[in-house]
């Protein structure tokens, strides 16, 4: 079947349009995907079909050293307990959604928790590939194209 892939996770936290769209698109990419969801209400009813597994809190959601986080809504409360929590465990990846122009909000949660500089430098934003995307899907794709990027060693965009 020729090269394998290393066994990449995907870990999407917070219930969102891009979470559900990184979700399905992301397992057919290769990715065992996962929902992380603090907020029981804000799941909706039965987990969707697509995504391997939907879980309360990141401890259920078993990060590793091949693992990529991606928070997906810059707006909750529960950012700065999250990040600071998913930097504590040997994640590959962490990234954040939100406006490039504007420093993240997840900067200021973490300094207020006593996160050190460097530990909040891992914390990628922008992430994704810069295609103008606007809706869930766009967001989820621009998203995934820069992990498989990542995953195959390569810069992304049009360089090759």
């Amino acid at each position: 079947m020729g090269d394998e892939v290393s066994p990449r996770r995907l870990v999407a936290v917070f219930a969102s349009p891009v979470a559900e769209a990184l979700l399905r698109f992301g397992s057919e990419l290769g990715f065992q995907t996962v929902l992380v969801e603090p907020d029981p209400t804000r799941l909706g009813g039965t987990p969707r079909p697509h995504g391997d597994t939907f879980v309360g809190d990141l401890a259920a959601a078993e990060l590793d050293e091949h693992t990529d986080v991606v928070l997906t809504d810059h707006h909750r409360n529960e950012i700065g307990a999250v990040l600071e929590e998913t930097l504590e465990r040997p994640t590959r990846w962490i990234g954040i959604v939100g406006n490039p122009r504007h420093e993240g909000p997840h900067v200021a949660a973490l300094r207020e928790l006593g996160v050190a500089d460097e530990q909040i430098a891992r914390v990628r934003r922008p992430i994704g590939l810069n295609i103008g995307s606007r809706t869930g899907p766009e967001i989820a794709v621009a998203i995934l194209a820069g992990l498989i990027a990542d995953r195959n060693d390569r810069p992304g965009g049009f360089e090759f």
